[in-house]
C-alpha cells in the first residue's frame, strides 16, 4: 500500500517561452531523474521529444513525467503554452491536484497565462507562481506580482525576494526563515550558500514577512489571535496555515528564480512538497450513473474501493497506443478486466507503464492518486472513464472547445487516400480539439483545429510521422438555399414509348417552413385522385431534389410541400412516375418561389483586455457581425456577437494583431440566415464558374 500523502500529482504551465520545459529538466536533474540537461534551444530537452517541439523550440504535447524529492514522488505534466495547444493544458488541469504557474519576469502576465489561469480556476486546481527568468534584461519580479493580482484578480503571497535582478541576480531570501540563499557563478544547482539576509534588504523582508504572515493566518483564528498578542509562532504552524490556504485557493505561494541559471528551483520543489494537495486532499469526483446523471456518490481516492479512473490523453507512438489515466479510486493491475462506461464494452489491462517523456517503466499494478499509461486499449477515447464492471460509474467528462478554423487538403499522390485516413484517423484519437470531416457538397477532406499553427502542426506530422504529402486549400464556406414566398404549380409526366407508359399529375404548393424545420411534407388529397400509396414517392421525389438548390446548388432547407390533388391513370401510373413528376415539379417551381441564400451564421465569444475593446467591436462590425452582448471580467471583456462564417477566415490572426497578442475567441454554429445581396450574388457566380471548370 502506497502512503498517498507522499504523492504530488502536479502539472507546469505558462504562456509560450516563460520557461516550462527548462524549469521541468532542472526538477529533473535536481531529483537525479537526469543526469545531464537537455536545453530547449537546442532541441535536446527530455519532455519535448517530438521533431516539431525540438526545431521550433515550443512544446506541441504535454509530456508526463515522475521524479522523487525528499521522499515525495512528484508525477510532472509539462504542458504547452501556445494558444492553439491549449485542449493540452486543460485535460492535463483536469486530472491534477496541483499546478506550478510559470512567468516570464520580463513579459510578465501574458495572453496564454491568462487562458492558462481560467482553466485552472475553472477546475478548481491548487497553484503555485514561479517568476522565472530574473537573469533577464527587464527582469522586475515585483512587478509581476502586481500584473497577477491586476490582470488574473490573484492574491500572490510572495514568499522569496529576489537578490538582485537581470545579470546581477544571485540568489532569493526565504521570508519565512529570514536566510538568504546565493549561488555561484558555475552554474551547478547545487553551488549554493545559506547566508543571512544582505543588510540593504532587512527592511524589504520584515515588511513583506510580516504581509505573509498576516495573510496566511486569517486561515486560522486561534493563531491569527496569537500573533495579534505578539506570540512568537511556529514556522510549523505559519506553514500550516499556508498549506490551507493554497488547497482553498485564497492565495498562491509565489517564488523566483532563473531555471537557466540554476538559481531558485530548490525552493519552488519545496513549495511543491509543502504546500500543494496529495491526492486524498482534492475534492472527490462526483460519479455519475450511465446516463450522465449525478447519483450522489463520489470516486474518493482510496485503493479499497471500486476502480475509477479517467483516460486523459491518447498517443500513438511506435510502440502503440498508449492511454495516459489518472486513477481516482480503486487499484488496476496487469490482466485486469475493465468496463469503458462510454461503449459499454470491456478492455483487458495487457501492460502498465510510468511515462517519463518517451520512455517508460513497466509496472504490474497502480492505485489511486496515480497517474500511468495502458498500452494497447483498443476504443478508448479521450475523456472515457473506465471502472469496475461488477460496479460500474462515469466520472464527468471533459468538455473540448470546438476548433476555429479549417482548411481542405487532399494526397499529392493517386493511392495516398487510405494511408491518409488511417494517418487522420490516429491522430483524431490523439487530439480531440482536431477533427477531421468530408464536405458532402465539395467532396473535400476538410482539417479543423484551434489555429493556424495547430493545423500547420497536423500537416507537418502528416507529412514526417506519417509519410503522407498533402495538397493544403482554403475550404468553402457550406451555404443553404431557402424560399421566401408560397407558390401554387401543378406538373403532369407523360411518358408513352411502345408498351405499358409513365404517368403521374401533381398539384401541390410550396412554401418556406420555420427555420431549422427542415423539410416537411404533407399530403391533403381527397377522393382517391393521387392513391395513397403514391404519397411516399412524391414526398422521396421532393426530399431527393432538395440536396441540390437552383441558385448555386447548395443544399435547400425549410421547406414545406403540400400535395393538393392530382391524377393518375390506372395502367400507366406507378410509383416511380410520381417521384420523377416530384422532382421535375421541384425544379419547375422552387425559382418562382423567390429562392434565396442563406449563410452559416457563428456564434462568436471574443476575449480582449479593456483596453482594446473598441478596437474589437468595430472590427467585428466590419466583418457584418450582431453585438449581442458585453460582459466585464476580472482580466478584461468578453463580447458576444453572431458574425458570417464567411467574414471569420483569419481573425484569430487579425485579433491577436489588435490586442497586442492577448485576445482569444471561441466560435461555434448558431443558425443560417439570409445572405446580402451582393454577398449572395459573388456566391452564386463562383459556384457557376465550379461547376463550368467540373
Amino acid at each position: 500500500m502506497k502512503d498517498l500523502t507522499l504523492y504530488r500529482n502536479i502539472g507546469i504551465f505558462a504562456h509560450v517561452d516563460a520557461g516550462k520545459t527548462t524549469t521541468t529538466e532542472r526538477i529533473l536533474k535536481l531529483t537525479g531523474k537526469i543526469h545531464k540537461i537537455g536545453e530547449v534551444h537546442d532541441g535536446a530537452a527530455t519532455t519535448d521529444f517530438m521533431e516539431q517541439e525540438q526545431e521550433r523550440g515550443i512544446t506541441i504535447q504535454s509530456a508526463a513525467t515522475s521524479c522523487v524529492w525528499k521522499d515525495h514522488q512528484l508525477n510532472i505534466i509539462d504542458t504547452p503554452g501556445h494558444v492553439d495547444f491549449t485542449i493540452e493544458v486543460y485535460r492535463s488541469l483536469k486530472v491534477l491536484d496541483g499546478g506550478v504557474g510559470v512567468f516570464c519576469a520580463s513579459g510578465g502576465v501574458e495572453p496564454q497565462s491568462e487562458t492558462n489561469w481560467r482553466y485552472a480556476n475553472d477546475s478548481k486546481v491548487a497553484r503555485i507562481i514561479y517568476v522565472n527568468k530574473l537573469d533577464r534584461t527587464g527582469a522586475d519580479f515585483y512587478r509581476v506580482v502586481k500584473q497577477v493580482e491586476d490582470i488574473l484578480a490573484a492574491k500572490p503571497l510572495v514568499m522569496v525576494l529576489p537578490i538582485g535582478a537581470e545579470n546581477e541576480f544571485v540568489g532569493v531570501v526565504d521570508l519565512l526563515t529570514r536566510k538568504a540563499w546565493v549561488w555561484d557563478d558555475s552554474g551547478e544547482p547545487m553551488n549554493y550558500e545559506i547566508q543571512d539576509v544582505p543588510a540593504d534588504m532587512v527592511e524589504d523582508v520584515e515588511t513583506y514577512r510580516e504581509l505573509l504572515i498576516e495573510t496566511a493566518l486569517e486561515q486560522d483564528d486561534d493563531l491569527m489571535e496569537r500573533y495579534l498578542e505578539e506570540e512568537e509562532l511556529t514556522i510549523e504552524e505559519i506553514q500550516r496555515c499556508i498549506r490551507k490556504g493554497t488547497r482553498e485557493l485564497a492565495f498562491f505561494p509565489t517564488y523566483c528564480g532563473s531555471s537557466f541559471k540554476n538559481k531558485g528551483v530548490q525552493l519552488v520543489l519545496d513549495a511543491v512538497v509543502d504546500y500543494l494537495p496529495h491526492p486524498a486532499e482534492v475534492n472527490p469526483q462526483p460519479e455519475m450513473d450511465l446516463e450522465g446523471n449525478e447519483t450522489g456518490s463520489f470516486a474518493y481516492v482510496d485503493p479499497e474501493k471500486p476502480l475509477r479512473a479517467l483516460a486523459f490523453k491518447i498517443v500513438d507512438d511506435r510502440f502503440g497506443a498508449l492511454t495516459f489515466t489518472r486513477i481516482y479510486s480503486g487499484t488496476l493491475s496487469k490482466g485486469d478486466t475493465v468496463l469503458n462506461t462510454a461503449t459499454g464494452k470491456t478492455e483487458r489491462i495487457g501492460r502498465l507503464v510510468e511515462m517519463h517523456a518517451d520512455s517508460r517503466e513497466e509496472i504490474d499494478s497502480a492505485q489511486a492518486g496515480d497517474i500511468v499509461a495502458i498500452v494497447g486499449l483498443k476504443n478508448v477515447k479521450t475523456g472515457h472513464t473506465l471502472c469496475d464492471p461488477k460496479q460500474p460509474a462515469t466520472l464527468e467528462p471533459m468538455v473540448f472547445p470546438e476548433p476555429v478554423i479549417s482548411i481542405a487538403v487532399a494526397p499529392k499522390k493517386k493511392g495516398g487516400s487510405e494511408k491518409m485516413g488511417v494517418a487522420l484517423n490516429k491522430m483524431v484519437q490523439e487530439d480531440p480539439s482536431f477533427q477531421v470531416e468530408t464536405d458532402i457538397e465539395t467532396g473535400e477532406i476538410i482539417l479543423k483545429g484551434m489555429g493556424e499553427l495547430h493545423l500547420d502542426i497536423k500537416v507537418d506530422i502528416l507529412r514526417r510521422t506519417h509519410g503522407v504529402e498533402v495538397e493544403v486549400g482554403k475550404p468553402q464556406v457550406a451555404y443553404r438555399e431557402s424560399i421566401t414566398r408560397r407558390f401554387e404549380d401543378s406538373y403532369t409526366h407523360k411518358k408513352q414509348s411502345g408498351g405499358s407508359g409513365q404517368y403521374g399529375k401533381i398539384d401541390y404548393a410550396i412554401e418556406p417552413g420555420e427555420p431549422g424545420s427542415g423539410f416537411v411534407f404533407e399530403s391533403k388529397v381527397t377522393g382517391g385522385n393521387v392513391p395513397r400509396e403514391f404519397w411516399t414517392a412524391v414526398e422521396k421525389g421532393f426530399a431527393s431534389s432538395l440536396e441540390k438548390g437552383v441558385l448555386a446548388g447548395f443544399p435547400c432547407v425549410d421547406l414545406k410541400v403540400t400535395l393538393t390533388d392530382g391524377a393518375y391513370h390506372a395502367v400507366d401510373s406507378s410509383a416511380i412516375a410520381f417521384e420523377i413528376a416530384a422532382k421535375a415539379a421541384y425544379r419547375q417551381t422552387v425559382p418562382k418561389a423567390g429562392p434565396q441564400l442563406l449563410e452559416p451564421i457563428m456564434r462568436v465569444d471574443a476575449f480582449t483586455p479593456d483596453d482594446y475593446v473598441g478596437d474589437v467591436i468595430g472590427d467585428l462590425n466590419r466583418r457584418r457581425g450582431t453585438i449581442k452582448a458585453q460582459d466585464s471580467t476580472p482580466t478584461g471583456a468578453r463580447i458576444k456577437a453572431d458574425v458570417p462564417l464567411s467574414e471569420m477566415f483569419g481573425y484569430i490572426g487579425d485579433l491577436r494583431t489588435m490586442t497586442s497578442g492577448r485576445g482569444q475567441f471561441s466560435m461555434s454554429f448558431s443558425h443560417y440566415a439570409p445572405c446580402p445581396k451582393n454577398v449572395a450574388e459573388a456566391v452564386i457566380a463562383e459556384a457557376k464558374e465550379r461547376a463550368a471548370a467540373a
